[in-house]
């Protein structure tokens, strides 16, 4: 693994590093450009900007790792609220929800997976009456099985639940295989954790590697694939291969990251596809912010810069 990336893994871990960047004002600029927002308005606004220029989205209410229940159950209200306001704002047939189940009380001990898929269900109900899905998000490769094992549960009432599975792990291909079923929604991604080598591939080329194949098992299965990156070389390889196969556009999709390649978003929509962007917003925003930074070195020059107050 790349030592830059590492080190700003390890340091997404650290609470006297995340004390300190959160003071720095300059930070406020970084956060801005990667997270919509702390409320459930500012995460509508961008919804709706987004919406307005073709693009759907996926909201995603910051947190995890939680290690109380009430913790937990206020995770399940900040979705119950931005659900029902999706909803009020005729978003709902282009806006959905994404989860992790760590916000959720996955880690809450023996029970934790239950309590977790209890929630998970009570959001998934709450989408359902607003007209909307949910998709839940993978974490690290300790937790695959157990995320995996919530999300079959919750497709037998709610079968467009999405899953999310990392071109990273090891173990991927074949679970692509097992999830490349009539209707099911499968996002792809490359990974943003720390993993062992033993589970993981490690370099950029076998992660990149792994991706293709992974996508090509899931183009050729029956769901409904959703390829999150904005690796240049995998976007041109999924537009060939869509192309070329005579897919309808319409049966897949491409996600990118809010405040990534926006760019890059617009000429996807502009040649017909659809376009998903993921969405975060509320507090707990550093985590996510230090894995963002870890994915990109120009996303590191642009958080010194700002630190440094150049704007």
């Amino acid at each position: 693994m790349n030592p830059l990336r590492s080190a700003i893994l390890a340091a997404a871990r650290s609470d006297r590093l995340r004390s300190t960047i959160a003071a720095a004002p300059p930070t406020r600029a970084v956060v801005d450009r990667f997270v919509a927002g702390e409320t459930t308005a500012d995460a509508l606004r961008v919804a709706r900007t987004l919406v307005d220029a073709g693009c759907a989205v996926s909201l995603d209410h910051l947190g995890e790792d939680v290690t109380d229940a009430a913790e937990a159950g206020r995770a399940v209200d900040a979705y119950r609220e931005v659900l029902e306001a999706v909803a009020a704002a005729g978003l709902a047939d282009r806006v959905e929800v994404s989860v992790k189940l760590s916000a959720l009380g996955q880690g809450l001990g023996a029970g934790g997976e239950a309590v977790a898929y209890e929630h998970a269900a009570a959001i998934c109900a709450v989408a359902a009456d607003a007209g909307t899905t949910v998709t839940v998000d993978a974490e690290d490769h300790t937790t695959t099985d157990s995320t995996l094992r919530v999300v079959a549960k919750l497709r037998e009432t709610w079968p467009w639940v999405g899953a999310v599975l990392q071109a990273q792990l090891r173990r991927t291909e074949a679970d692509c295989g097992t999830l490349a079923g009539p209707g099911s929604r499968v996002r792809l991604c490359k990974g943003a954790y720390a993993e062992p080598e033993s589970v993981a591939y490690r370099t950029a080329d076998s992660v990149r590697a792994s991706f293709a194949r992974c996508a090509g098992t899931l183009l050729d299965g029956a769901g409904y694939p959703m390829f999150a990156t904005h690796d240049p070389v995998l976007v041109r390889v999924l537009t060939d291969r869509l192309r070329a196969t005579g897919r309808d556009p319409a049966t897949a999709e491409f996600q990118l990251l809010y405040g990534v390649r926006p760019d890059e978003q617009r000429r996807l929509v502009d040649e017909g596809h659809t376009v998903r962007v993921y969405v975060p917003y509320g507090t707990q925003w550093y985590g996510y912010l230090m894995r963002r930074l870890a994915e990109r070195p120009a996303n590191v020059a642009f958080f010194l810069r700002a630190l440094a107050g150049r704007r």
